[in-house]
């Protein structure tokens, strides 16, 4: 499965970062001056996130803004099943690349667009990212605490929603394509992608009259479900359902709140959510994390350590999983970084080659593999 990816940051990448994981052959094109700008990108004195959304794939060089770029990437795009891209509305159609044309031109290609207000509508012009997704689609509207401006994520969720979809759509289309021989257009809207993520927002408003607002770390009416503060840090119990509430109510010792009309059912705990709340902290602050994780596995409540990444490096479940791989990187060694995803039991998901390390550095080989059929 040959793909050419066109896009650049971080929607367009990832979306060829996991199909790529998947097996396809992913050349990525990038302009001669600077490469992809995700070269850069990363936290920390050394960028590595290159290194995660390049892996698997060919770097070839061509400038889309000039007839030789452009006839370049309609050659190896004449020979791909998969074209993603991720520029604003029309940018394709002024490099002479119109999606229209070069389905024409390979009739089993498979366009993914990915934009921030997709290719039809009064905003499809507008310059678009996964953030401003984020604030239209609703997501920002109801995350951080209800006092103060809407919180971020602290990762790019837009932009990789986006490219899941985006994902989603191209593999739906092969499958299509297994029957009427044809490629199609995925047109993937960031804010739309965001979107369908937001559970019951638009039927809640439009039918019961509810408006979702910012409530921190607890979900109004499901309790309890929320983070909970231990002699040593935090910790997550969500024991939200009548048997599961039971069983908390026997590790903390206090098997009569089970059965304490404030909190025997799923509605009446979450009209005394904080009430239940302060309670179960007042317990959990007695604790360490390591004692009240071991009282969770015995009463098996559904709870968990809040983890960061040198947490995830050390943790046996993650081990056992192969959650995390290494990647040999020529320039920075062995790179930790996650794993391809989801697991198949007899295809799986690997990662073939590390980044591309220079700009261009596969062109030779590609356009010789390629373009001499």
């Amino acid at each position: 499965m040959r793909v050419v990816e066109l896009g650049q940051l971080i929607a367009g990448p990832f979306c060829g970062q996991l199909l790529g994981d998947m097996g396809a052959e992913v050349v990525k094109i990038e302009p001669p001056k600077g490469g992809d700008p995700m070269r850069a990108w990363g936290q920390g004195d050394k960028p590595v996130w290159w290194q995660v959304i390049a892996r698997n794939k060919f770097s070839v060089v061509a400038d889309l803004k000039t007839p030789d770029g452009q006839d370049l990437a309609r050659q190896l795009i004449a020979k791909a099943d998969i074209l993603i891209e991720n520029f604003r509305p029309g940018t394709l159609e002024r490099w002479a690349l119109d999606p229209q044309d070069l389905v024409k031109m390979n009739e089993r290609l498979i366009v993914v667009r990915v934009s921030g207000y997709g290719q039809t509508g009064p905003y499809a012009s507008r310059a678009g990212f996964g953030g401003i997704a984020e604030a239209m689609g609703g997501w920002r509207k109801i995350v951080g605490e209800p006092d103060r401006v809407p919180a971020r994520m602290g990762i790019s969720i837009g932009d990789t929603l986006a490219a899941s979809y985006g994902c989603m759509g191209a593999l739906a289309a092969l499958h299509e394509r297994k029957t009427s021989g044809k490629g199609q257009i995925v047109d993937v809207a960031l804010y739309e992608s965001v979107l369908q993520v937001m559970e019951g927002l638009i039927p809640e408003w439009a039918v019961a009259g509810h408006k979702r607002g910012r409530t921190g770390s607890k979900l109004p009416g499901i309790a309890p479900s929320n983070v909970y503060q231990c002699r040593d840090g935090e910790f997550l119990i969500g024991a939200n359902q009548d048997s599961v509430f039971a069983r908390l109510c026997q590790a903390m010792g206090r098997p009569e709140l089970a059965q304490d009309a404030r909190f025997s059912t799923h509605t009446s705990r979450g009209s005394n959510q904080e009430e239940l709340d302060g309670m179960i902290n007042v317990w959990t602050a007695t604790l360490t994390v390591d004692e009240l994780e071991a009282l969770m596995i015995e009463h098996s409540v559904p709870a968990g350590r809040i983890l960061d990444a040198e947490d995830m490096l050390s943790d046996p479940h993650f081990a056992a999983r192969e959650a995390i791989i290494t990647v040999d990187d020529p320039e920075l060694g062995p790179v930790p970084m996650q794993a391809p995803f989801p697991k198949l039991s007899r295809t799986p998901s690997t990662v073939r080659r590390s980044a591309p390390r220079h700009i261009g550095q596969d062109t030779d080989e590609i356009r010789k593999r390629w373009l001499s059929e």
